[in-house]
């Protein structure tokens, strides 16, 4: 694709996500990602650890490939089309990839819900969270809820945002893929084994977004916490890649950060406040532009550097 055919498919993806947000489930490449992984999850957990962990790469190196393939077939099939219905069409096509609207909407949910009752916000947070909420408190469902925003700010949007950049509507597709493996088999339990090959690609795959998400953020608070301030955060999370945007939102906002009996961001701040949930969506959509103009630079840059060199 020619990059300025790249760069209008970016703009027509996030103007299609802040119009209309997801399209239905039955269209949604992410929900059949879902499908295929919960399909073969519960039947890899049954399974010895070894053969449940070569089952578990073998499954996800299967399904990465068969998202690749489809994402470049269909992204080669555009060629065929004039450059402008190209951009169209493949803006539609990443537009399911990226999912900024739907995570704004969901954070704003659980502050609604919580101004009615706890029970309201927790249920709203449910929705975004795999953790137990039934015994959280009002500050610990904001928390939970800001957090989620921070690092979703990642996966939903700069991460996928990024990849695309480098390897067009296959990367994005494979980092979704990746990144859904994650969210459904990489943690502790049922799926500990089979889930362990899919944790460590999402983290490699996660490295480089998670650290960009976290200067993203800090460029839309014109703010720059010391890099061994953001490190220490960073630390203080079982993930090598989530306390990036987490930490990095917790010393930007002046609260702490936690999530009960696993880990502590910002320990000696003050306690967030409703109004700390606004300040947080407003810096994370400043940031959605920022990653929007850097993505931009990393397509032009090739053929701006091409065309000097002639």
């Amino acid at each position: 694709m020619a990059p300025w055919v790249s760069l209008l498919a970016m703009a027509v993806a996030l103007l299609i996500d802040r119009r209309w947000g997801e399209p239905p489930a039955w269209a949604h490449p992410v929900v059949g990602m879902g499908r295929y992984l919960a399909w073969l999850g519960p039947r890899l957990s049954m399974w010895r650890p070894p053969l449940a962990f070569m089952g578990g790469a073998l499954a996800w190196c299967v399904g990465g490939v068969l998202v690749v393939a489809l994402a470049c077939a269909a992204e080669r099939a555009l060629t065929a089309c004039p450059w402008y219905a190209q951009a169209l069409l493949l803006g539609v096509l990443l537009k399911p990839l990226l999912a900024w609207r739907m995570l704004r909407d969901e954070v704003c949910s659980v502050e609604l819900a919580l101004s009615d009752s706890l029970e309201a916000g927790r249920a709203q947070l449910q929705r975004l969270v795999s953790r137990d909420v039934s015994q959280l408190d009002e500050v610990a469902v904001r928390e939970s809820a800001i957090e989620s925003l921070a690092e979703n700010l990642n996966d939903s949007l700069v991460a996928p945002l990024l990849w695309f950049t480098v390897g067009g509507l296959g990367a994005a597709a494979l980092y979704r893929f990746a990144n859904t493996a994650d969210a459904m088999w990489g943690y502790r339990g049922r799926y500990e084994w089979a889930g362990k090959w899919a944790a460590r690609a999402d983290d490699v795959l996660s490295w480089i977004p998670a650290r960009a998400t976290a200067l993203l953020l800090c460029l839309s608070a014109r703010a720059m916490p010391t890099w061994s301030a953001m490190r220490r955060q960073a630390k203080a999370t079982p993930s090598p890649n989530g306390g990036w945007p987490m930490g990095g939102m917790a010393l930007l906002l002046e609260v702490r950060l936690s999530k009960p009996g696993v880990y502590v961001l910002n320990g000696s701040a003050s306690l967030p406040q409703p109004r700390h949930t606004t300040k947080a969506l407003a810096l994370a959509q400043r940031a959605v532009w920022w990653a929007a103009a850097w993505a931009a630079v990393l397509i032009l840059a090739p053929a701006c550097l091409s065309w000097g060199a002639r």
